[in-house]
């Protein structure tokens, strides 16, 4: 489990296919003390790579490398990542963590698109495209996950919601680097899910 709350940028070093070629290996490399934190990773762990769960199937002093299957490449952007991407990277959530976010499983349910980014007095504010199967669990001032970023949303349509970016998130995420047309993770709020599900099983 993860909180939203980004603590690195790391940058894509190396992509290679795996003996089925439709899966992928891709070496991270991260700041020196981001691996070493809170007692280290650990081979296995679990890190949110812009809001995917991947596990660590190597590690040095400062990268990491991960095994991405097809199912995942299909179902994310993972696939247009390239040497020298940078993406957003949070470590598995400790109990006693403070929970400066909310509670994210780093499960992508779907790709959204950024449709517009306009100067909103000292933040950036952002309108963004979603399916239509996962617009309707984003609410006007609920938490949604915006490749692992955990944020508030502003405003909401049909297919779209709104928010903004200060600028510590700016310059600390890869949110501040996004402009029109590009790809991000969505993660619903879990507890939307939930209680989505529980009015489906008792109409």
């Amino acid at each position: 489990m993860f909180t939203g709350i980004i603590t690195a940028i790391g940058t894509v070093k190396e992509l290679s296919p795996l003996a089925t070629a439709q899966d992928m290996r891709a070496v991270i490399t991260t700041p020196a003390d981001f691996l070493a934190a809170a007692n280290g990773t650990s081979m296995g762990a679990s890190i949110a790579c812009s809001g995917c769960c991947l596990t660590v199937t190597a590690k040095g002093d400062d990268f990491f490398a991960v095994d991405i299957s097809g199912e995942t490449l299909s179902r994310t952007n993972l696939q247009n990542w390239a040497v020298g991407t940078h993406i957003n990277l949070e470590r598995a959530a400790r109990l006693g963590d403070e929970m400066g976010g909310h509670i994210v499983s780093g499960h992508v349910d779907g790709v959204g698109r950024v449709l517009a980014r306009t100067s909103d007095a000292g933040s950036i504010r952002f309108e963004i495209g979603v399916p239509a199967d996962l617009a309707r669990f984003i609410a006007e001032k609920g938490s949604v996950t915006v490749d692992g970023v955990s944020l508030t949303v502003n405003a909401v349509t049909r297919e779209t919601f709104g928010v903004n970016i200060i600028p510590h998130t700016a310059q600390h995420t890869t949110l501040g680097a996004l402009a029109v047309g590009d790809t991000l993770h969505i993660e619903i709020d879990m507890l939307a899910r939930y209680v989505a599900r529980l009015v489906e099983t008792e109409s």
